[in-house]
Order: structure tokens, then C-alpha cells, then sequence
């Protein structure tokens, strides 16, 4: 792999990459994005000194507030009088981006009883009459199904064989309760960046259902690996490309075991690649940016980190503002790119520490990435990490959106 250690350099060929066309031809035969106009949704978590008035709305199509709780077979907040209230201050942000759709998820990772809920006609009918009061209750304009995962366990959740007909004929009902509005509904779901996932749901059948499927293009490496490697990447790499290093020697154990169905590693081009040969129509697939990172230690000097054998997990999140405040500005820490991965990377050699990132050169990459290959657009956990200063990741998502 081509890595560059010189941080105007990666800036350049990002201006030398956007000024050709996805076929390679020179800058004056430059076609027009398939999709001119991605959405840009953002998932948000009230920040403790939560100032709804200085979300930037003005850059979002989509904000949705996370999580509602489901509770006895209901969606609703756990603590209504507390999370209601800010719900209602976001959905009143609206005055400034009357455009912007705000819209609710319900889950979330190790988030139980979704299992339970969908089980039968019953209990399904249940939940989604609790759903269409919470729309109408906070005047909203969707729901997003964040259910990790249907069939699968999720951090010790219940999961059935039956989950994959049930989350069917729930994404169905709900779709049917959206569509006695007046105004038009927007139904999403969270899905995974791995195809496994995707053989315990109907794909097609769900996305009958749905308006756009928000796939969760982070945590490609996740959270227990003890081996380093990109979390967040947007580029295709091959197992051949990372031959040699003990990241590639785990994947490929996990392969030839049965418990990896790709020799390869996972990326945000990968899974899309995978969901229209699968027949989703491009336009619903949302790909995701991370405002986080993960930092591993021990981890050693060869190929600057990457892709090695660590001592585990030094700090398993790492907000976007920590990141530019605390290691960007460290001289102990150089930031690489990889340009098969198209994501960067941050190594200090002082401190054998190796953190995996989206930056704003990744962010703005996948934005053109999304408007290129005529997917829906792009989203991102979540809208709190990112920095309060000039140039964030927001800002350079919203700019490469409006070439």
C-alpha cells in the first residue's frame, strides 16, 4: 500500500481525485454526479450543554435523535419529561432549515426486546400504535429501527430464527401506520456493514418498506479486535493487499474456520458493491461516517501500526473534538493515509499508540463517493463528536455536498 506521510500531499491528490471523473477521464470531460443532492443525516445524542439552537441544521437534511426506549413492548423515553423536552427543542430547529427532517431512532446497540416486540401480529400491532403516538406526540417526521440485530445477538440480545420474518412484516406495518399521515413519513433502519447481517433479513423485501437503509460503515474493525486496522474505511482493500501482516493472517484464519464469509477486509464500497448485486436500489443506501475513533496500544512500529498485533484497546471511543484537540495537535502523533483504504490513520511512536479515524479528507471522500455512485448520501454517528471549531467534519461533508 501507498502510504503519505505529508499532509498537504493527501489534501493535493484529494484535489487531483475530485477534479476527474469517476471513469478516469481528463477534467475538462467531467461528468455530473449521479446524485447531485445526497442527503446528509445526522444521528444526534443531547450533549450534556445542550444548546439546540447552535445546531448546525443548516447543513443537515436529516437529524435523528437517539435513542427512544422500547419499554414493555412500547416506544417511548424512559424518562419522557427529561428526553420530550429536548426532543421538542430540536424538532423547533426547524424554523432555521425548514427543509430538515427530524426524525427519532429507537435501539441502539445492546438495546433488548425488539425480538419480543416483533414475535406476533399482536405484539407487533402493539408497539407500532406506540409509534405513531410518539410521531404525532412530538410532531415528528420519521422513525429510524435501529434493531442490533434481527436473528443475530447483539451484546447478549434475545434473538429468534424467526426474527428475519418478523422484522419484515414489522418494517411492513409500520410503513402502512406512516402512510395514514397527511404528510409524508420517512421509514429507516440501521444496518450492518457485514454481509452476515444481511442473511437474516429479506433485503429486498424490507427495502420495499423502507426509504433509505443507514448502513453502519464503522466499527469495521470493532471494539474486542486486539489486531489494528481501519474502522471506518471507504476503499475496496484486497486480502492481497495487506499480505504479510498479522491482520491479514487473522482474517484469513477467521475465512478458512467458516466464521468470516469474506477473505477480504470490510469497507463502505464493499458492503454497497454487495447490497446492489443483492438488488437494493442505490438511491436507498445511506453509507456512514464515524465521528469517533478507536486507539489501540502496544502496538508496534511496522507499516506505522497498521494492521498489526496490538496489546488491546487503549480507549474504544474516542470523540472527533478529543481527537483534534489531544492528538492532532501532539507532535508525537503523525498522521498517515492509505490510499487503498482511502482513510487515514494516527501512530505515535513515543507511546506505540495506533488510532483508526474519519477526518475531514475521509468524510469528504465518502461524500463524493456517495454523490458518484448515485447512492442516497451519507450519515454519521453522531453529530455530537464533532468539533465546535472551524472546519469540522460537518462543515467538510456539507461543502464537498454542494460542488
Amino acid at each position: 500500500m501507498s502510504i503519505h506521510r505529508n499532509y498537504l500531499a493527501v489534501l493535493f491528490a484529494l484535489a487531483l481525485l475530485l477534479s476527474c471523473s469517476p471513469s478516469g477521464d481528463s477534467p475538462e470531460a467531467k461528468t455530473e454526479p449521479a446524485n447531485p443532492k445526497p442527503v446528509i443525516m445526522a444521528y444526534y445524542v443531547a450533549e450534556r450543554d445542550y444548546k439546540p439552537e447552535e445546531i448546525p441544521v443548516e447543513q443537515l437534511t436529516h437529524i435523528i435523535y437517539s435513542f427512544a426506549n422500547l419499554i414493555d413492548g412500547e416506544m417511548t423515553f424512559r424518562k419522557p419529561e427529561e428526553a420530550g423536552a429536548k426532543l421538542a427543542a430540536l424538532v423547533k430547529q426547524k424554523e432555521r432549515n425548514p427543509d430538515l427532517k427530524v426524525m427519532i431512532a429507537i435501539g441502539g446497540w445492546g438495546a433488548d426486546g425488539f425480538s419480543d416486540m416483533a414475535l406476533t401480529e399482536e405484539s407487533r400491532a402493539k408497539f407500532i400504535a406506540s409509534a405513531k403516538t410518539f410521531i404525532e406526540t412530538y410532531q415528528l417526521d420519521g422513525m429510524d429501527m435501529d434493531w442490533e440485530y434481527p436473528g443475530i445477538s447483539g451484546a447478549g440480545t434475545m434473538a429468534r430464527p424467526e426474527d428475519t420474518k418478523n422484522f419484515t412484516a414489522l418494517m411492513k406495518g409500520l410503513r402502512e401506520m406512516l402512510d395514514t399521515f397527511d404528510s409524508p413519513k420517512l421509514l429507516t433502519f440501521a444496518s450492518a456493514g457485514w454481509k452476515r447481517y444481511y442473511d437474516f433479513i429479506e433485503t429486498t423485501e424490507v427495502m420495499k418498506y423502507a426509504d433509505y437503509t443507514n448502513v453502519m460503515t464503522y466499527d469495521q474493525v470493532s471494539g474486542v479486535s486486539i489486531y489494528t486496522g481501519h474502522h471506518t474505511p471507504l476503499g475496496d482493500v484486497k486480502s492481497g493487499d495487506i499480505a504479510g501482516t498479522p491482520f491479514h493472517s487473522h482474517l484469513d484464519s477467521l475465512y478458512k474456520s467458516g466464521d468470516n464469509l469474506d477473505p477480504d477486509p470490510r469497507s463502505a464500497q464493499k458492503i454497497v458493491d454487495f447490497l446492489i448485486e443483492k438488488g437494493v436500489n442505490p438511491k436507498q443506501i445511506v453509507i456512514g461516517g464515524a465521528f469517533y475513533g478507536r486507539v489501540w496500544k502496544g502496538v508496534p512500529p511496522t507499516n506505522n501500526g497498521l494492521y498489526q498485533l496490538s496489546g488491546g484497546l487503549h480507549i474504544g471511543w474516542m470523540a472527533y473534538h478529543a481527537i483534534r484537540e489531544k492528538y492532532e495537535t501532539d507532535s508525537n502523533f503523525e498522521r498517515f493515509w492509505d490510499d487503498k483504504a482511502q482513510a487515514p490513520y494516527m501512530y505515535n511512536a513515543k507511546d506505540s499508540l495506533m488510532l483508526s479515524y474519519d477526518d475531514t479528507v475521509s468524510v469528504a471522500l465518502k461524500t463524493r463517493y456517495a454523490m458518484e455512485k448515485g447512492i442516497g448520501g451519507i450519515m454519521f454517528w453522531e453529530l455530537g463528536n464533532d468539533t465546535k471549531q472551524e472546519g469540522s467534519l460537518l462543515d467538510a461533508i456539507y461543502k464537498e455536498a454542494q460542488k
